[in-house]
């Protein structure tokens, strides 16, 4: 759906598909019959917007048939649905039984990261409705943070970087802008909004007309970080926010208890990694990679616990967690 800010600028808020798993077109187009769809209606819009994910063999399939492209193009028109933004930062396998540390592969470190978000991007400027100029793909923070040494940032560094020359040719060649944003998780290489900044304004970072930061707010809270010190950082920087994403972190007030501590375990499920993080006596966050390594004793339970599990903004969980 389409907004106006009070500044005059259009917001698109976008329904992101890839709560919904599909690995080919097939698979995507029958997403925007069966979901999609169906949501505009419910809202009563003539049209809705679309974050849309393209697995690596839906991505292929488009970027290697015009016809397939022209086909997905219709799908989206037919039922009201247009496409901003795209979500790239998983690959392929997001609706496998385990997808854990699966999702940060391939890395910014690897070519294949830069030709699949190069494909995201040429895609994005094809589907972008005809009166929009502007497109947005998210992209992982550049890898997870093990193992990730002074060659892999340079490495990723070098991708970007052509990556946004490919960006600024994809501009001259179709009049669209697509700009990528780095998204900020917990135990990546970039987990908060400062190493955002650090990584993208660093000597030989990418430029930040083409490269900047998908802020999302579930991960945002899962370290921690207060949103509008966040913002006001990235704001100073020079770093644009590109793309935002919404939704809740889980919160344990008192993860000591029991009964809380069962709550949570209701919460602990092998397809997803749950992040979570509490508040250090000396200052700072600690954490651990999963949400059962910390109910098994790798986190203190004496300070409240934020896990990263994506809880819708209209419905929080039952008590005792918020």
């Amino acid at each position: 759906m389409r907004f106006r800010h009070p500044d005059g600028s259009t917001v698109h808020l976008a329904y992101c598909t890839n709560v919904h798993p599909a690995e080919d077109l097939d698979g995507v187009v029958e997403q925007l019959r069966l979901h999609c769809e169906p949501v505009r209606r419910r809202l009563g819009r003539d049209r809705l917007g679309i974050g849309l994910w393209l697995a690596r063999d839906a991505a292929r399939t488009l970027s290697a048939d015009p016809a397939e492209l022209r086909r997905l193009r219709t799908a989206l028109d037919t039922r009201g649905l247009e496409v901003v933004t795209l979500n790239g930062f998983p690959y392929e396998g997001f609706g496998a039984q385990e997808v854990k540390y699966r999702v940060y592969k391939p890395d910014w470190t690897d070519p294949e990261r830069l030709e699949h978000t190069t494909h995201l991007a040429r895609l994005l400027a094809a589907l972008l409705p005809d009166d929009i100029t502007d497109g947005s793909v998210s992209t992982l923070p550049l890898a997870w943070r093990v193992p990730f040494d002074a060659d892999a940032a340079r490495a990723a560094r070098r991708h970007l970087t052509t990556l946004a020359q490919r960006l600024d040719a994809i501009e001259e060649l179709t009049g669209r802008s697509v700009r990528i944003g780095l998204e900020p998780e917990p135990g990546c290489t970039v987990e908060t909004t400062a190493q955002a900044i650090e990584a993208l304004t660093a000597p030989g970072g990418p430029p930040l007309d083409r490269i900047g930061v998908c802020l999302d707010t579930c991960h945002l809270a899962t370290q921690f970080e207060d949103p509008h010190t966040a913002t006001d950082a990235l704001t100073a920087a020079g770093v644009p926010v590109v793309k935002a994403q919404l939704s809740a972190a889980l919160h344990a007030e008192d993860p000591g208890r029991p009964a809380v501590r069962e709550a949570l375990a209701a919460f602990a499920e092998p397809r997803f990694l749950h992040q979570t993080r509490t508040r250090a006596p000396e200052g700072g966050v600690t954490g651990t990679d999963d949400l059962d390594q910390a109910l098994g004793g790798g986190l203190a339970d004496t300070a409240p616990w934020r896990s990263h599990f994506h809880v819708p903004l209209h419905a929080p969980p039952e008590p005792p967690l918020t």
